[in-house]
């Protein structure tokens, strides 16, 4: 468990949880989920003193829940989001065309098993409680973001500019729409892996050379452009709820305060515009999976049909021939030209017409055409 506080431009780690809040500025603290199980009552004994009021058993129940989709709720004195993050799936190794060689290597990626653990906000007027799965690097992130971002430059005094270009989030609010909006770019970014991906199945689909066999990768694909669209379906509606409950706040009387509060809503129809962003990307990808093995077997059907009308034309060009055949090779003695020196020729020649004519027939008729 980490403690920070943010005032102004000043941020610093406090060592535990203080006795009471501090008299400007906000706390941040962030746990993992273990350790917030374990320190549920030391942090509820905190949050009474600091707030006033405690978390709801139930939303303690939902920030330890490792399955719970994402979701917003709000109560009189605090509001609780729970934000799926993304995170690459163990083990994951998709294929992809390597560009230098034009050989088959291996990429870890996030395509086949795509892992979303949630991330848990408590949002207090002046607390953030943020709770987080194993290993998350959303938290070790921001405190070495923020941290960066309060350091003086090397004259020790900032310029307005660079003050304001590396800003501190000015409430807990801030903060959390920020950890959000960094969590949503996760996604943006995957949209490379997805489209190269699903690019190289497509290749291999539409390759005649390639007897593609690749299946199991296909559905998992699929399987997993299902999971994220749920995913950010999720998010959405959990976003657009927590813009409707900010929209519901006290107006505030005090110009600075109205400008912050405008700020935060912009933050978070932009936060809100990246879901979109991702959750239409995903569904084109699903859509051009689908119209993808849609075509494959589209072409596999052509293949077929070609494959079946040349072998009917070669079938048509010996059925003469052979009728002739079977015509000389009855046992008759008083058959034309069975006992004359150039019958065989006779027969061979006219055999060879007959061949040569038809097939200029239906490659006239482009039945034999290398074109489809």
């Amino acid at each position: 468990m980490r403690v920070f506080h943010i005032n102004g431009d000043q941020f610093s780690e406090l060592d535990d949880l203080p006795e009471s809040l501090p008299a400007t500025g906000y706390l941040w603290v962030g746990s993992a989920r273990r350790e917030f199980e374990v320190q549920a009552g030391t942090l509820q004994a905190a949050l009474q003193r600091w707030t006033g009021g405690q978390l709801v058993d139930l939303h303690i129940a939902d920030l330890l829940n490792n399955q719970l989709p994402s979701h917003f709720d709000d109560t009189s004195w605090y509001d609780t989001l729970v934000f799926r993050r993304l995170a690459a799936g163990v083990g994951t190794a998709p294929m992809f065309l390597d560009d230098n060689n034009g050989t088959l290597a291996t990429a870890r990626a996030a395509l086949e098993a795509i892992d979303t653990s949630p991330v848990g906000f408590a949002l207090f007027d002046r607390v953030l409680l943020t709770v987080h799965p194993a290993e998350c690097q959303v938290r070790e992130f921001f405190a070495n973001r923020l941290q960066q971002q309060a350091l003086p430059t090397s004259s020790e005094v900032r310029s307005p500019d660079a003050r304001s270009a590396a800003r501190l989030p000015t409430s807990a609010a801030d903060l959390m729409v920020r950890m959000v909006n960094h969590m949503v770019d996760s996604y943006l970014e995957l949209r490379r892996l997805l489209t190269r991906q699903l690019g190289y199945l497509q290749q291999e689909l539409f390759n005649p050379r390639s007897r593609f066999d690749n299946w199991q990768m296909l559905l998992e694909s699929r399987n997993s452009l299902r999971l994220l669209e749920d995913t950010c379906e999720d998010q959405r509606s959990a976003i657009v709820e927590w813009i409707d409950a900010l929209d519901e706040w006290p107006v505030e009387t005090d110009s600075a305060a109205r400008r912050e509060r405008e700020l935060l809503r912009v933050r978070s129809r932009d936060v809100l515009e990246h879901i979109e962003r991702v959750l239409g990307h995903v569904r084109r990808l699903e859509s051009s999976a689908e119209t993808a093995v849609q075509m494959h077997f589209s072409a596999q059907s052509n293949r077929t049909n070609a494959i079946m009308r040349t072998l009917t034309v070669l079938t048509a060009i010996f059925m003469p021939l052979n009728l002739v055949t079977g015509f000389f090779g009855m046992n008759f003695e008083g058959l034309p030209l069975i006992h004359s020196r150039t019958g065989f020729w006779i027969i061979f020649f006219a055999m060879l017409v007959v061949g040569i004519g038809m097939s200029v027939y239906f490659w006239r008729k482009r039945y034999l055409s290398a074109s489809r």
